[in-house]
Parts: structure tokens; C-alpha cells; sequence
């Protein structure tokens, strides 16, 4: 009986090392959550003083108490699933095919430094010129429809994905390769088993930030042509001077931002699980 009690009273302390590390984790997160919020709370409470103090107009700065008005008169007439859900299909979609394209060419260019070679200097001629130049240019060959605004958020978004595309390749450790080669392995298997997981946060990294410029991009391209959108809704509500309506389109694109921004991160941490066997080790 002693021999069996005395594992329980063992046991007793290390349940409370881990108690007390996660109580001091749960208080500096806390901490932390607390000292964000009271920034966007001091934020907004120094927006909604300026104008009701008169210090700036509200003519031009509308307080947040009206943008938020703003925002529920869109939801009570129907008219913010309509605009959120035209802006997500424009920006899901250039995203989609910069995801697609620059991926693509980011690991051809990677892997293969002849075609890398080869290619660059007419990439990097491309990569100097904005969406915004390249406007008139779409409109001319896509028209005023979908087809233009999804090519200019493919424009903005497709950069930092190849960028960082070949830039995660390049980065891949050459012993695992040869390591690898050396045990026999195919291109194809280090292809698919060792370049492609390495790259993968690199890859990432510029997905997520596509995602923001595909976000960033919907203004200008909801400019022309356009009945329903974010940025369809911000720069009509500007031109008849509704600013209340105007700050709303802008709020509402940054909490798509941060929504998309979040929905990716999701995506990223499971399909790189793996990682983090590998930061516990470290």
C-alpha cells in the first residue's frame, strides 16, 4: 500500500509546475489582449472626440458612433451582403490565379536557374510597373466588366507570391538536397518531400501578403463600371459626399483584410503542422 501511495504524492508537485506556467502564460497573454484592446479603444475614442469637439469637422470626419449608423442602415436595406459578397468574389478571384500562377512560375524559377535566367529581366521590367498604370491598359483589352477588375487584382496580388516563391526556394538548405541525393532519392521525391515543405512558409508568407494587396487593390478596381462592392461603396458614397457611408466602405474593407488575413494564417498553420514539432524542439 506505502508502495503505491508514494508515486501519488510524487506526482503532486509536477501537476503544479505545469499549473503555474500556464497560469503565468494565461496572464501575460492576457496582458497583452488587454493592452490591444485599450489601444483600439483609446483609438477610437480619440476619433469620436475630434469631431464632436469641433477640433475637426465632421463634414470630413465623421465620428465612429456615425459610421457605425452608417453600417447598420447598409445591413437593414439589405445593401452590405451585397457589397462584401461582390468585393469577395473580385479579390477570391485575382488572389486565386496570382495563388495559381505564382506559385508556378516561383518554383520553375527556383528550381531551374537557366530559366530563372532567362526570365528575369522582363519580370523584373514588369514588377516596376502598378496596377494603377496597367488600368487603362486592362480596361482596353477586358472592357469595363469583371474581367478588368479581376486582372487588376491579380496584377497586385501575383508579385509578392512569386517573390517569395523563389525567394523560399532559394533559401531551401542544399545539405538537405544532397543529403537526400546521396541516399538515392528522385528529383521528384526532393521535388515534392524536401523543397516544397521547406519553401512552404516562405510561400506563405507571400500568399498573405497577396491576400492584403488583393484586398488594397479592390478600390481601384471597383472605380469603373461597378454597382456593388467596398470600394464601390466608398468612392460613390465620397462623390455624393454620404462620409459617414464613406468610412463605413473604409472600415469594412479593413475587416475584410483582417478576415481574409486570418482565414489564410488558419490555412497556413495546418497545412505546415509540422513546423511546430520542430519549434518545440528548438
Amino acid at each position: 500500500m506505502n508502495q503505491l501511495a508514494a508515486p501519488a504524492s510524487l506526482s503532486a508537485p509536477a501537476q503544479n509546475v505545469p499549473r503555474s506556467a500556464l497560469a503565468k502564460i494565461s496572464w501575460k497573454f492576457g496582458l497583452k489582449s488587454l493592452e490591444k484592446l485599450a489601444c483600439l479603444l483609446l483609438f477610437f475614442a480619440l476619433w469620436e472626440f475630434l469631431p464632436r469637439a469641433g477640433i475637426v469637422s465632421a463634414a470630413f470626419l465623421s465620428p465612429p458612433s456615425d459610421v457605425f449608423a452608417a453600417i447598420v442602415k447598409l445591413v437593414q436595406t439589405d445593401q452590405l451582403n451585397k457589397h462584401i459578397i461582390a468585393s469577395l468574389q473580385r479579390s477570391l478571384a485575382g488572389l486565386t490565379l496570382a495563388v495559381f500562377f505564382g506559385v508556378g512560375l516561383g518554383l520553375m524559377m527556383g528550381v531551374v536557374r537557366r530559366f530563372e535566367a532567362f526570365v528575369d529581366p522582363l519580370l523584373q521590367l514588369f514588377r516596376q510597373v502598378s496596377a494603377l498604370a496597367l488600368f487603362p491598359v486592362f480596361l482596353l483589352f477586358f472592357g469595363i466588366g469583371e474581367a478588368s477588375k479581376i486582372a487588376i487584382i491579380f496584377w497586385a496580388a501575383f508579385w509578392p507570391v512569386l517573390l517569395n516563391t523563389i525567394s523560399g526556394v532559394k533559401q531551401v538548405e542544399k545539405l538537405l538536397i544532397h543529403s537526400a541525393l546521396s541516399m538515392g532519392a528522385s528529383r521528384q521525391f526532393i521535388f515534392f518531400k524536401v523543397i516544397l515543405p521547406a519553401a512552404a512558409p516562405s510561400i506563405f508568407t507571400g500568399i498573405r501578403l497577396a491576400g492584403a494587396y488583393s484586398i488594397t487593390a479592390l478600390v481601384a478596381a471597383e472605380m469603373i463600371g461597378s454597382h456593388a462592392g467596398l470600394g464601390f461603396l466608398t468612392l460613390n458614397s465620397q462623390e455624393i459626399f454620404q462620409i459617414p457611408s464613406m468610412y463605413a466602405g473604409i472600415v469594412l474593407l479593413a475587416v475584410l483584410g483582417l478576415a481574409l488575413n486570418y482565414v489564410l494564417a488558419l490555412l497556413e498553420k495546418r497545412l505546415t503542422r509540422w513546423r511546430s514539432g520542430l519549434e518545440f524542439h528548438e
